[in-house]
């Protein structure tokens, strides 16, 4: 399995569906809070060019937002 990470915020409804997918698919998963932690917000912007969340890094690849399908692809599922 390949290494997920997100970068959600706790009001972020489509970071909710996002760990609602991983946790249905059995997938683990890496979350940084950015609204709470600064250096990881930093990180998130640095690494998309992006503040809108979710940011999933899967393996190489990086998705900003909650695409369901190529998620999967991602993952083999």
């Amino acid at each position: 399995m390949k290494n997920v990470t997100i970068y959600s915020t706790p009001t972020c409804h489509f970071c909710h569906m996002a760990k609602e997918f991983f946790k249905e698919k059995n997938v683990a998963y890496t979350e940084h809070d950015v609204a709470s932690d600064m250096v990881k917000r930093k990180e998130m912007v640095e690494r998309s060019g992006q503040l809108g969340v979710p940011v999933i890094i899967i393996g190489d690849e990086l998705i900003v937002g909650f695409n369901q399908s190529k998620i999967a692809q991602l993952l083999g599922i």
